[in-house]
């Protein structure tokens, strides 16, 4: 078995724990409203109840494939950029649905287009992140 005696400097390091803590949050949310644990305002209840199963399929692939994806890099393996590509695949599902299928910002106003926008950023720059760190010899 060969090593990769390329050393990621320290901001792979820093970059890879705060993306893993970032995708941490939303398995955590996603687990909260997949178990009803998450206080949803009664007005907002109907997008949740209502949203099709391929939505929330979506969203299931964009956070535990963010969360493998951070693991494998902080593994340092190029598999990393591959499943951070199915992950954005997955929230590009959802997002499709929040974005053009529901009446999401009539319900929940311009905050519900903002933070998705930031998540997209991510999931973006994380397949950025892994593909530069493959690059550089970092990953394996």
């Amino acid at each position: 078995m060969t090593t990769n005696s390329i050393k990621p400097n320290t901001w792979f390091w820093v970059i890879g724990i705060v993306a893993l803590l970032w995708n941490l949050m939303g398995v955590s949310v996603y687990l909260m409203e997949a178990y009803n644990l998450l206080p949803i305002p009664e007005e907002h209840q109907s997008y949740y109840d209502d949203r099709p199963a391929w939505v929330t399929a979506g969203y299931a692939i964009a956070v535990f494939g963010g969360l493998f994806g951070c693991i494998l890099l902080l593994m340092r393996r190029k598999l990393s950029k591959t499943v951070f590509i199915i992950s954005l695949l997955g929230l590009l599902a959802q997002q499709t649905y929040n974005f053009f299928l529901s009446d999401i910002v009539e319900l929940m106003g311009i905050q519900a287009i903002i933070f998705p926008i930031i998540v997209l950023i991510v999931a973006i720059f994380l397949i950025w992140h892994a593909d530069n760190c493959a690059k550089k010899g970092w990953l394996r």
